[in-house]
């Protein structure tokens, strides 16, 4: 055992001293190989820390969850079972709750040839702590199958962690109104989102084209608005355009969204739950017509793309609706948020409608856009009330914004600016940066690429996003809560697609959204992403471009450029 592990130890200093090599030559540095997001400062030693099943885990009861999770990981990849240990000493994996950090997210991180050290003031702080040592560890683990010449051992390079978060929010959006993904699926969604400490799924779960929340109150939601009689065939900007004529839809139980909810907690992850109003809701409308404007309809769920006009009326029957939807969504998800929407609402039915004219007399309104106001205001109200707090779209910024609202900036930056002028939390999501439906690759996308909405949104450009406007004071800037990553599905039909699209640009927004901005470096992140994608393989994710082809050709492109 010891000659194998003095082996081992070899092993992994010979691949540090070439490694170190190569990287200098490229004025690099070694230490930052593989972990993705960058860490606020890592130093790594010359030598190797060997856990096998000698190996034991102290922790205190507060840390029992992650300490777990770890032992899991372990046992699952490699089959070495870890035992807990009474007191600190050799061979040891620590965990150690440190009030002396203030970041609840941040932790510090020792290997040594001795033990394994992880302190941080929560559990959160050491689950993240546990992801980056997991990137440090051999890939086969995530395979499930790690052996060693037939000896279960695993060696670590030693290292020196600190690390924190630079925003509090790091989102991921996963749209499955336009179309629907299993349970399944949206914990394997979850875990890829833990690994790389994004701590925030917005679960977008109304659409005109269906409704994916069960809502025991109003059964004809899951009855009616989930399900959509044909689907468009092809891009929307086809002609003529043509539908399969097929019946598609689905919807999550109410045990099923505890479920996710559950695992997204075990995981660090606070789900959003985003509920359409006023636009976005003719599938509402198809089976409780009485809320629209038009006295009845005609209303469908939509089997097309795009805005559509029919929206809920502002009677106060749709108010009553909405608040029993509410109520229902608030017991299912203890998110501090709810996402109301706000976007895309066309005015034109409330114009014409007598309900909504008289409204805006009532209330001293001077249009529709502080009709919208109103309805916004109102419903925040509510959710105040039940101890809830809203995110919109920018658009809640027409006509007033609601005293406690935070914005989600889409359309470009502007409306972060305009929020947090306003001292509103705001959390950055321009189209420009972070709309992972545009294509990745332009060169050849046609043939290359499978079908997206449109646009190119290529790895770097993700990379060099900055969440902060430039417009906004020290004081201001308070007020940038994040960032986050929103993926549109109207041409995302499968969990691969989903993978497709989502990485490796995801994994670039985590390091803007974790990175301290002076870390950041294109080329750097380049160079430790490509073990990354390893895992990815091992984890089987259909990344974009399993051949990393498009990687390697931005890196040849910038070289191009800089020798230029």
């Amino acid at each position: 055992m010891r000659i194998f592990r003095q082996t081992t130890r070899f092993c992994i200093l010979t691949a540090v001293i070439f490694l170190y090599t190569a990287c200098k030559q490229e004025k690099k540095n070694v230490e930052k190989v593989g972990i993705v997001p960058q860490p606020s400062k890592i130093e790594f030693q010359n030598d190797v820390f060997v856990l096998d099943e000698d190996t034991k885990v102290l922790y205190p009861e507060s840390f029992a969850p992650v300490a777990t999770f770890f032992s899991d990981y372990v046992n699952n990849g490699a089959a070495i079972t870890m035992g807990q240990a009474e007191k600190e000493s050799g061979n040891t994996v620590i965990f150690k709750e440190d009030s002396s950090i203030s970041n609840p997210e941040a932790y510090k991180l020792s290997v040594t040839p001795k033990n394994i050290t992880v302190s941080a003031a929560s559990p959160k702080g050491a689950f993240y702590a546990i992801q980056s040592l997991r990137q440090l560890m051999p890939v086969d683990l995530e395979k499930g199958n790690y052996t060693e010449d037939g000896e279960k051992e695993i060696a670590i390079p030693t290292v020196e962690v600190y690390d924190e978060p630079r925003f509090v929010y790091r989102g991921q959006m996963l749209d499955v109104g336009r179309h629907f993904f299993p349970v399944e699926f949206i914990k394997k969604y979850i875990d890829l989102m833990a690994m790389f400490k994004f701590n925030t799924f917005h679960w977008h779960l109304t659409e005109d084209q269906g409704w994916r929340i069960e809502i025991k109150k109003y059964p004809e939601l899951t009855e009616v608005s989930a399900y959509r009689d044909s689907t468009l065939i092809g891009h929307y900007n086809d002609k003529p355009q043509k539908w399969d004529r097929t019946r598609y839809g689905g919807f999550y139980t109410q045990e099923e969204i505890k479920e996710v909810v559950k695992y997204a907690q075990e995981r660090y992850v606070t789900v959003i739950p985003e509920i359409e109003m006023p636009g976005h809701s003719e599938a509402v409308l198809a089976a409780y017509p009485e809320l629209g404007c038009t006295g009845g309809g005609p209303y469908q769920v939509q089997g097309t793309w795009g805005i559509h006009k029919n929206i809920y009326c502002t009677r106060e029957e749709t108010f009553k609706f909405l608040e029993g939807v509410l109520d229902e969504v608030i017991e299912l998800f203890p998110s501090k948020y709810i996402h109301i929407g706000g976007d895309e609402a066309p005015k034109d039915n409330w114009e014409q409608c007598e309900v909504c004219q008289a409204l805006i007399r009532s209330e001293g309104l001077a249009d529709e856009h502080e009709l919208q106001s109103y309805f916004i205001h109102r419903m925040e109200k509510y959710l105040n009330s039940k101890g809830k707090q809203i995110i919109g779209w920018d658009e809640i910024l027409e006509g007033g914004l609601a005293p406690n609202a935070t914005v989600m900036s889409w359309r470009g930056t502007e409306g972060a600016v305009e929020a947090a002028k306003q001292h509103h939390d705001v959390i950055l999501t321009p189209t420009s940066h972070c709309y992972l439906d545009y294509y990745q690759y332009k060169e050849d996308q046609e043939k290359k690429e499978p079908l997206a909405i449109g646009g190119y949104l290529p790895l770097q450009k993700v990379y060099s996003f900055e969440p902060v406007p430039e417009e906004l004071t020290p004081e201001e800037e308070k007020y940038v809560l994040g960032s986050q990553v929103n993926l549109w599905t109207e041409y995302i039909e499968t969990p691969e697609k989903v993978e497709y699209m989502e990485y490796p640009r995801a994994i670039a927004m985590a390091e803007v959204a974790w990175s301290a901005k002076e870390n950041k470096d294109y080329d750097d992140f380049l160079y430790r992403l490509e073990p990354v994608l390893k895992r990815l393989d091992a984890l089987d994710v259909n990344y974009g471009d399993k051949k990393e082809e498009g990687i390697k050709k931005e890196k040849d492109a910038k070289k191009t450029e800089d020798q230029e």
